[in-house]
């Protein structure tokens, strides 16, 4: 049908006068400027806009403050904290170059502290350095830090209580980790539940099924299980009358060899190489047919972590148990009650599961079945684990999957709250911080959602339950580990390299996750910068610029090297926002003034981190 004639021309008037240009307008300056947040170090090109955003990083900047915080990890520097001599010249040393805040770790992961407990052990050896049993350095650190007008936060583990490396001294008879792993050990009920898979064989045409191997990429060593062979590697010859099945990228069999050497290059891409002897030799000469395929099923058990072959660093214990809750608040009382130079508390990276395979407990199912109101499938209404021919593993999510999500970053929301709560009636002024890798995409798995519950972006698993479970507004400050060896975006740019991994990208995007309701500061690993001085002072003003300052970790890194860069960068000496008791509170009633308002928000601009950076 036609257009009438003066509408047809109404049209076409119309969409000429939308498609005409309108008169240029003077552009903006780039967003990349030559900036300096410290002013004795050299410029640096930094995303102006990016860092531009938030009250608080615009008040900070305003009142002329800014953290400057340095991390004495509690393992690393054992010996450097054992007698008051060197704790005094330590924070004198520390006071002395600019630094205005310290975090001390006094419960490492092991879950022993380095000061006296009633709640556990005393951590005397460490890597062969050596701490006297009747000695407290928290004691003589609180006292100086008083004296120096130091900031001093105390760092616990609040769900961790052992080391994998301590276990595995004492099982090679070395106690250079001292005589015992951790207390978790002796509490298995309490420890954290991961599900993991079993694997087997599965062929097609048949429910004949065989177990695989759990370790990788080694030749058979009895004929209870095939052994998966995901690498080229001519060395890998196979034992006598071994059979070998190569499987390609989608699983179908491509070569079958009963002879006692092959040459295994011929696996493919995101393939493998299966191996047997004896029954399992017989099982694969039985089942395999060129072309057809071999896949891969899994069934769930479910294990303590301690009995996990390869456990994570961290001994995890379960977020949900009672008395593992409690614990956690019982040691804020027992610094707060009996330190009373003690500004606040920090909880380091083990404030969350043990990884997305944690906890499936018990007690985290019947939690989780109450909130659902049904009894599970378990663990597959959840989500199921799956496998590729390559052995790359992916997860098949079940009905409940985004609940279980929101249901354990919930959970740890909840104890954050707790906290809270423990240090406000110990200590109404009390600080109270976390810290956690930068890379706010990788954290749904570990059920921490460190930031603002009303924070937007565009991650995948962000619905509106796991988003109310932020917990940033219970917090005072945030620390991420920036830990990139790459300090600014436009450098990453100048080299064509991820602009996201780098120390400016993360730090702004946990500046805009907190949303102004915790200082945010960027942290900056030293061991990424030996031997790379002008390196070191691009990252101090890339965290600095992104966020509201910076933590530098650690002390046993080669610190002694640096110290005059710090000299350097600090020689204008501020106040850190975090000790300005009350600012915080202004920030948050400003954001929400402006959130009243209606005022809108840039985009989140999403550059994607490394995993585990900052771990």
């Amino acid at each position: 049908m036609r257009l009438p004639l003066l509408l047809a021309l109404t049209v076409l008037a119309g969409t000429a006068s939308l498609a005409q240009p309108g008169p240029h307008q003077k552009p903006k300056e780039s967003r990349f400027q030559r900036q300096a947040p410290f002013p004795s170090l050299p410029t640096v090109t930094l995303d102006a806009v990016g860092n531009g955003w938030g009250v608080a990083q615009t008040w900070a900047r305003a009142k002329n403050l800014q953290g400057r915080i340095l991390w004495v990890d509690g393992t690393a520097n054992l010996e450097r904290v054992s007698s008051e001599p060197k704790i005094v010249n330590l924070v004198n040393r520390i006071a002395e170059v600019g630094f205005n805040t310290i975090v001390f770790d006094v419960k490492p992961i092991v879950g022993y502290t380095l000061y006296p407990s009633k709640l556990t052990d005393k951590l005397t050896t460490w890597k062969g350095q050596n701490l006297p049993k009747d000695f407290d350095p928290l004691k003589f650190m609180a006292r100086e830090c008083k004296r120096r007008g130091v900031t001093l936060l105390v760092s616990l583990n609040a769900f961790s209580e052992g080391h994998r490396i301590a276990k595995e001294a004492l099982a090679g008879n070395r106690q250079d980790f001292g005589p015992k792993a951790g207390p978790g050990y002796d509490l298995p009920d309490q420890q954290t539940v991961l599900y993991e898979p079993v694997l087997e064989a599965r062929v097609p045409f048949s429910s004949e099924t065989y177990p695989i191997d759990p370790s990788t990429d080694r030749m058979p060593t009895s004929d209870r299980a095939i052994s998966v062979i995901t690498r080229a590697d001519r060395t890998k010859n196979p034992p006598a009358r071994a059979v070998g099945v190569v499987i390609d990228d989608r699983g179908a069999v491509i070569m079958i060899r009963t002879t006692e050497t092959w040459d295994i290059t011929a696996v493919p891409e995101n393939g493998s190489l299966l191996v047997g002897v004896g029954k399992a030799g017989e099982y694969l000469i039985r089942n395999a047919r060129m072309g057809f395929g071999i896949g891969y099923a899994s069934k769930p058990t479910f294990v303590k972590i301690s009995d996990r072959p390869e456990q994570q660093m961290p001994l995890m214990m379960n977020p949900h148990h009672p008395r593992v809750r409690e614990r956690g608040l019982d040691f804020i009382r027992e610094i707060l009650t009996n330190y009373k130079d003690v500004d606040g508390v920090m909880f380091d990276d083990r404030l969350r599961y043990g990884g997305l395979n944690a906890d499936f407990s018990d007690i985290t199912r019947a939690e989780f079945e109450k909130l659902v109101g049904e009894k599970l499938t378990w663990p597959d209404d959840v989500f199921q684990f799956t496998y590729t021919p390559g052995l790359g593993r992916g997860i098949k999510p079940g009905k409940w999957y985004d609940a279980w999500m929101a249901f354990r970053a919930e959970t740890i929301r909840n104890w954050v709250a707790e906290a809270r709560s423990t240090i406000r009636a110990i200590k109404p002024d009390g600080l109270f911080g976390v810290y956690a890798g930068s890379w706010f995409g990788e954290y749904n798995k570990y059920g921490a959602h460190y930031g603002s519950s009303e924070f937007n972006a565009g991650f995948s698993f962000m619905t509106d339950g796991y988003r109310k479970a932020g917990f940033a507004s219970e917090l005072d400050l945030m620390i991420s580990g920036c830990y990139y060896p790459r300090a600014t975006i436009a450098e990453a740019m100048e080299k064509m390299l991820p602009a996201g991994r780098t120390v400016e990208a993360a730090g702004q995007l946990t500046n805009r996750a907190i949303r102004d309701e915790a200082w945010s500061y960027a942290g900056i690993m030293l061991m990424d910068f030996y031997n790379n001085r002008e390196g070191l002072k691009r990252a101090l003003q890339a965290a600095a610029g992104s966020t509201q300052g910076v933590m530098v970790f650690d002390l046993s890194h080669k610190i002694d090297d640096v110290w005059d860069i710090f000299r350097s960068a600090f020689k204008e000496r501020k106040k850190a926002p975090h000790a300005q008791r009350g600012l915080i509170a202004e920030v948050r009633k400003r954001r929400a003034e402006l959130d009243k308002l209606g005022v809108k928000e840039p985009p989140v601009i999403i550059r994607e981190g490394a995993p585990g950076a900052g771990h």
